[in-house]
């Protein structure tokens, strides 16, 4: 056998928990055909990565990468990571399924995180359509979640109040069929926070029977967790759904004692997150009342376009704000870039204008699409950071939003800060187990059959690192800055990185669940 590529002299950690061990990786058609050691093999290329650690492809398991697949901008900032795989789909809101009706609105709706809708498929997509849109468009592989906001808003519309949940099943259904890996639900966002239990009660039980994960937002986070996951576990614990918490944030003395009560409920339960104290959101989402958002987006804007609303917002509304402004940064404003990387205050008196007339001008201007990064309470702390990620529950995310030109640095730091700072400078986990917590245990929670392990017939997803030099450059003053540490990455067997720069390989594929790809 004459190999494709022979990464040779290195150590691996591959993804089951080992700790390192000298090993040469041999890589043929994509896939890995030899673990050992690779002496008389023939290669077509032998690379020497002596001195350098090789993981499995990390998995980045909350990523809003939908509108930019394909693109160098959000390639480097993942391989450069040595992220490989994106599971997109989340906070139950995405482009499919949707119909010709709905998609322009759901694309106005989430522009600020996602993008827009792809598009060839800005009129309505199925999953089936998305995957195939998705294969081979680029570097990365691409899991995707069927968002439930985006199933409601496709058969009953953008309206507060209950939905039959029957269509919302069939079509939940067909998207499964077609690949997707589970289910996400954004219990704070439109349409899909407007779901009650009797209506996920439903779609859950559809996720369970197909053996997919159900992966939520859920309705509060920080201090008001516990009161989100309340709902979440009983839930799943009726459905008997595998369950999932999107960026599990907050206090560890009270979001741990929900992973532990999960458990004594008989859930199967797994979470992400991100280490970093900030987040990242909708403008209108945090600054506008939830009565405003109470239909489809292009209602909203109308209504804020309404001289009597917005007299009412000025006096009733935001008064109260005041403090929480001087926490928000404006990241991505189509109509207005000079904001971005302004706090509202701060835009506010360039502009000549008081805060609230600020974000109500700039929403409406930019049609919604505007993103902010807001610093939280000084009750999440970076232990708590600490502690939620040593448990055998955690899984890695960046929940990664590039959109916009200053958007929040864990989309090019999340995983370079974890690697760094978490693995090789706190201790946190050892190099086998991080192994686990980035790649290996997503792959196997997500169905992503044949990936996250450094193994003889495993994809050959690889990242090669530089252990010393791993660092975070990106901050939230200079968002944009890459990762270093990360030279070489393979995807499918093709190197897509090399001394840090793309090739331009477009080897990425669309993953369905349980399917092994060739």
């Amino acid at each position: 056998m004459v190999l494709d590529v022979l990464l040779a002299g290195g150590e691996i950690a591959d993804g089951s928990g080992a700790e390192p061990r000298r090993a040469d990786v041999g890589i043929k058609d994509g896939t890995i055909a030899l673990i050992g050691t690779g002496d008389g093999v023939e290669a077509v290329r032998t690379v020497d990565v002596r001195g350098r650690l090789l993981l499995p492809g990390l998995v980045d398991a909350h990523s809003h990468a939908e509108g930019l697949i394909g693109s160098p901008e959000l390639e480097l900032a993942c391989l450069r990571q040595g992220v490989t795989t994106v599971v997109l789909g989340q906070d139950g809101v995405s482009v499919a399924p949707s119909s010709a009706a709905a998609a322009p609105e759901l694309s106005r709706y989430f522009a600020a995180v996602n993008g827009p809708f792809p598009e060839p498929l800005a009129g309505g997509a199925t999953v089936a359509q998305l995957l195939e849109y998705y294969d081979r468009r680029g570097a990365l592989n691409v899991a995707y979640l069927a968002p439930a906001g985006t199933v409601r808003a496709s058969v009953a519309g953008f309206g507060a109040g209950p939905a039959d949940p029957a269509p919302q099943t069939a079509l939940l259904e067909h998207a499964l069929d077609e690949g997707a890996v589970g289910l996400s639900t954004g219990l704070e966002y439109v349409p899909g926070g407007y779901a009650g239990p009797d209506e996920l009660s439903a779609l859950l039980k559809v996720v369970s029977r197909a053996g997919g994960v159900h992966v939520s937002h859920i309705r509060g986070y920080e201090q008001d967790a516990p009161r989100g996951m309340a709902e979440f576990l009983v839930l799943a614990a009726e459905s008997g759904v595998r369950a999932h918490v999107s960026h599990f944030h907050g206090p560890a003395d009270l979001l741990l004692p929900e992973v532990s009560r999960a458990h004594r409920m008989g859930v199967d339960l797994t979470y992400d997150t991100y280490p970093y104290r900030r987040g990242n959101t909708l403008l209108a989402m945090l600054a506008l009342p939830r009565s405003l958002q109470d239909a489809a987006p292009s209602q909203t804007l109308a209504r804020l376009a309404d001289a009597s609303v917005r007299e009412s917002l000025r006096q009733e509304w935001f008064p109260a704000l005041a403090e929480l402004f001087t926490r928000v940064t404006l990241s991505s404003v189509p109509a207005a870039p000079w904001a971005e990387g302004l706090t509202v205050p701060e835009a506010a008196a360039r502009a000549g204008q008081t805060p609230g007339d600020l974000v109500c001008d700039l929403i409406l201007a930019s049609d919604l699409a505007v993103a902010c990064v807001v610093q939280q309470p000084a009750a999440n702390t970076p232990q708590d950071i600490r502690d939620l990620l040593k448990q055998p529950e955690h899984m890695g995310s960046s929940d990664g939003i590039l959109v916009g030109g200053h958007p929040h640095p864990r989309g090019r730091g999340a995983f370079a800060r974890m690697l760094a700072r978490h693995t090789r400078d706190l201790g946190d986990w050892t190099w086998g187990q991080a192994a686990v917590h980035l790649s290996s245990r997503a792959c196997e929670r997500f169905g992503l059959a044949g990936r996250g392990r450094l193994e003889e017939g495993y994809a050959a997803d690889v990242a090669v690192l530089e252990v010393p030099a791993l660092a975070d450059r990106a901050t939230y003053a200079e968002p944009l800055r890459l990762a270093e540490g990360v030279e070489l990455v393979l995807v499918n067997g093709q190197i897509v990185l090399e001394k840090g720069q793309l090739t331009g390989g477009r080897c990425g594929r669309a993953l369905r669940r349980g399917e092994r790809v060739r």
